[in-house]
């Protein structure tokens, strides 16, 4: 593509259409884009237009469109093609940097996130002037690009807060502090001079405080993997400084300074290197009377959030991304206050509660506020260990917190009305959510039918946590590791739940609320066999649902536990009643074409996944509705789209289960197709193993006439791999596949194709690979395939004791009973680096597993070998019988003494000998 007028006027058209709310016009926009993404120039096109687009719209659509490219495509996987060719990297390198600092903010924004991700990926080893011309900017005197040098650097930096640490790690911080922190310490003091010098002008605050705020982001990364000594001389400034900041009239000071201010307190507070900094009972008392609980407040803005933008205060608040807010922020410093003075922080605290509830409850209409602060300073207060996946893990013993729970929670939730002091209603039921593990069962239980109410509630931030709140406690593990509350327990409730939960999404506001669809997915796994009368009504509305989102899926979440919510409903009814498979189908079919049909990106690996576990279900045939699907599922295009890849090997793989003869009869010509999928995933790093699981199930399942043609060039495409790119991951499923081939084909038939590739083959084979590596593999189905298929080339292979094969015969012995015996070898050599599928980066959506749709375990020698060494043991005393004397002599004079004595072990069991 020429970076010409003429391309650039074609690019705006397209970019407009993508902003049409008509999916026939924006969708064809968007596969344009997709299709010309790949060419040499795209990019900058892109950039030119934002550059130089008299359009405001387009310009921002141009920055969106780029960054999300950049996401795409920046990465470079190995064994995939380049996706951006080097000249584009080098001149995107080259000018984004001045290009983002000389936008608008909105279009700053995007081009900041998008140095990020390439910061990502390229910084600092092939990025190394970036901190340079980023520093230089300091210099500039203009706080618009001053800002925009700090929010490119947040973006870059703020990973050192989640990374784990390493030495690779740190030296990349070193290297970041070397040049940057004392440029930040200098712009930091010179900021806090010029809000001194500006105090009364107000336009000029916001920029300064803007900036006060991007600085205190930069310091909490960069001082988050504790490498205090670069910032460690002045750090009692810094404190003071902030500490001086936040006793000023709060009203005057904009949200995220105060907030970002009182972080930095919160994770300096915590460092045993700076506890001398508070223990003055007066700093202590100030930082709480002054700092913590005027910041505890339900402010105008947070009210304003819970009633007009809920869907962002819901993920503010439960998702921990509201670390921007006072509260948050105060309340992260209770808990670091907490760490060393745990004593006087409470006793502090506990009379500011006190007096809080007394003056509700003086006049609870006007007075609610003071209730919600009281309950957040004791959630903040007893909260000494949380996880999202647990609540609190660990609690301050100081605070009763039953006693609060009886006496200052449940009041409110028993209320008749589900809409009244719909705050205090959200407190109420987040308490339950954080604190479900310190609060008894019974009192728990009391509180389920209570909940279920609270799931008609207008206030969306009411019915949300409502729903959140139940599925936490249905997941919640009681002392034998099984859930805390059994069906049983629930049944009583249970029509009134499912109707609730499914009025909730009629509610204004919460008709994609994944908080809602998780619950009713986690209500359908724990009542089980419950919920099958009201399948039939249930599954019609997750139906009409997924129709509905179908058009335009927006909700990844939501999307992911409605397809949830529709394998339990099928694996529930048909684990009772199999015949109901075909109900199911009917359901749900015409959705899935039209899904198919207009190329739902987002939704056809699911829909695979379903309909793997649909046919799965079916113990015959396969029905000539999926027959006619088959010859489809093997289209390259489909295979393009890394996140398809392992729903369509499942799906395949259920074919091949269900209709191998039938695939063989009536569509054999497909055979060729299927082998040229397998072909192409065997050739990737990432999708191997892939590959494997598809060549397994046609090398079990396949009629064996119908595959003869094709074994030899099978092998040989595996040995051109092993040759080109033999990592870990290649040499397991390799391993695994030979012994399969071994148990199905007879162990002759693997030595006579090796040797007809090469001479001497299964030899080498058997001394390069199956030998030295077989302690690598890894699951029991794994293991036990390969101890059947060693045990069939040792006890079934004639030439293993009359040919050159012979020396191996002992070693291969050797290596069985180390597979049985030892540790598995899980070592990886330094230069193998695996791509995880779900990290691949891609135009298309990652692959989700579908939990619910999960395959069952399949153990293909689960019919013929019960336990592996007993038939090892009965095995050899067969050959012994064949061929006297000669196993005995073998066994005696080469296996080592630690083996030989396994071994003996094994006959005993078995009740053999040998002869």
């Amino acid at each position: 593509m020429e970076l010409s007028d003429a391309n650039l006027q074609t690019l705006t058209e397209y970019l407009k259409k993508t902003l049409d709310p008509d999916p026939a016009i924006r969708r064809p926009a968007e596969k344009f884009l997709e299709s010309v993404e790949g060419n040499q120039n795209y990019p900058l096109l892109l950039l030119t237009l934002l550059e130089k687009s008299q359009d405001n719209v387009i310009k921002v659509c141009a920055s969106v469109t780029f960054k999300n490219y950049i996401k795409r495509n920046w990465r470079i996987v190995e064994d995939e093609p380049n996706k951006i060719c080097e000249a584009d990297r080098v001149a995107i390198k080259a000018n984004i940097v001045h290009l983002m600092l000389s936008s608008p903010e909105q279009i700053q924004k995007q081009l900041s996130d998008a140095i990020s991700i390439i910061g990502r990926e390229d910084f600092p080893q092939k990025w190394p002037d970036l901190l340079t011309e980023m520093v230089n900017r300091f210099q500039s005197g203009d706080f618009h690009v001053i800002n925009g040098v700090l929010r490119t650097a947040h973006s870059l930096f703020k990973r050192y807060r989640h990374e784990f640490k390493s030495n690779e790690l740190w030296t990349e911080i070193k290297l970041v502090l070397d040049a940057f922190a004392l440029p930040l310490t200098n712009l930091f003091k010179a900021t806090i001079e010029l809000c001194s010098t500006h105090a009364n002008d107000a336009s000029a605050l916001r920029i300064l405080f803007s900036s006060l705020i991007l600085i205190s982001k930069l310091f909490y990364s960069l001082n988050f993997q504790d490498l205090p000594e670069f910032f460690e001389d002045n750090m009692e400034t810094w404190m003071n400084n902030f500490h001086t900041l936040l006793t000023l009239d709060n009203k005057l000071l904009q949200t995220d300074l105060v907030s970002n201010a009182i972080q930095f307190l919160a994770s300096v507070c915590e460092r045993p290197h700076y506890k001398n900094l508070f223990e003055d009972q007066n700093t202590l008392t100030s930082i709480c009377e002054k700092v913590i609980v005027p910041n505890m407040e339900f402010r105008a803005a947070d009210e304003e959030a819970f009633e007009d933008n809920s869907e962002e205060y819901i993920r503010r608040d439960l998702e921990g991304s509201d670390i921007d807010t006072r509260r948050r922020a105060a309340c992260d410093l209770v808990r670091g206050l907490c760490k060393f003075f745990e004593g006087p922080v409470t006793g502090i605290f506990s009379g500011y509660v006190n007096s809080m509830l007394q003056e509700y409850a003086k006049n609870p209409s006007v007075n609610w506020k003071h209730k919600d602060a009281a309950i957040y300073l004791v959630t903040s207060l007893a909260s000494k260990a949380q996880t999202q996946k647990h609540g609190i893990t660990q609690a301050n013993e100081l605070v009763n917190l039953t006693e609060f729970f009886v006496n200052h929670i449940l009041p409110d939730l028993k209320s008749a009305n589900v809409n009244e002091f719909p705050v205090l209603k959200a407190d109420g039921i987040k308490y339950i959510m954080i604190f479900r593990n310190q609060v008894p069962k019974e009192h728990l239980l009391v509180s389920i039918p209570l909940l279920i109410n609270h799931l008609q509630a207008e206030s969306i931030v009411v019915h949300t946590y409502a729903a959140h709140a139940l599925e936490r406690l249905f997941t919640m593990r009681g002392p034998n590791n099984t859930t805390l509350f059994t069906a049983a327990e629930i049944a009583p409730f249970v029509e009134i739940l499912l109707t609730n939960l499914f009025k909730a999404l009629t509610l204004p506001g919460s008709s994609e609320n994944e908080y809602i669809m998780k619950a009713i997915m986690r209500s359908f796994s724990l009542l089980q066999e419950a919920i099958i009368p009201y399948i039939p009504t249930l599954i019609t509305q997750l139906t009409q649902k997924l129709l509905a989102v179908s058009k335009n899926p927006s909700k990844p979440h939501f999307n992911h536990y409605m397809f949830e919510a529709i394998c339990l409903s099928i694996r529930i009814t048909c684990k009772a009643n199999p015949a109901a498979v075909v109900n199911f189908e009917e359901a749900l079919f015409l959705v899935f074409t039209e899904i198919l049909q207009n190329d739902v990106q987002e939704f056809i690996p699911y829909v695979f996944q379903v309909m793997s576990l649909l046919l799965e279900t079916h113990k015959n045939d396969i029905p000539s509705s999926y027959m006619a699907l088959f010859p489809h599922l093997l289209q390259p295009v489909l295979w393009e789209r890394t996140g398809n890849i392992p729903a369509l090997v499942r799906l395949l793989q259920a074919f091949l289960e269900r209709g191998s003869n039938t695939i063989a009869s009536a569509a054999a010509d497909k055979i060729p197709g299927l082998l040229g999928v397998f072909q192409k995933l065997i050739a990737s790093k990432a999708n191997d193993h892939q590959g494997f699981y598809l060549l397994n199930s046609i090398i079990e399942h396949m009629p064996p006439e119908s595959v003869d043609q094709y074994r030899k060039q099978i092998f040989i495409l595996l040995f051109q791999r092993l040759q080109n790119s033999k990592t870990t991951k290649f040499i397991k499923s390799f391993l695994v596949f030979i012994n399969l081939y071994c148990i199905k084909y007879g162990a002759l038939a693997l030595q006579e194709i090796f040797d007809s590739i090469q001479p001497k083959m299964f030899g080498m084979v058997l001394e390069k690979i199956i030998i030295p590596e077989i302690q690598k593999v890894s699951g029991n189905v794994e293991k036990k395939i390969c101890a059947v298929g060693i045990t069939k080339l040792l006890t079934e292979c004639p030439p293993m004791m009359d040919t050159e094969y012979t020396k191996l015969w002992t070693p291969l012995l050797q290596s069985l009973i180390g597979l049985f015996e030892l540790p598995e070898d899980d070592t990886i050599p330094d230069e193998e680096h695996f791509i995880d599928i779900e990290d691949t980066p891609g135009y298309q959506t990652a692959f989700s597993q579908l939990a619910f749709a999960g395959k069952k375990e399949h153990d293909p020698v689960g019919q013929m070998v019960n336990n592996p060494k007993i038939h090892l043991a009965q095995s050899l005393h067969k050959l012994s019988t064949a061929c006297p004397g000669r196993v005995p002599s073998m066994v005696s004079t080469s296996l080592n003494a630690e083996a030989l004595q396994y071994l003996q072990g094994y006959l005993q069991a078995a009740s053999v000998t040998l002869l």
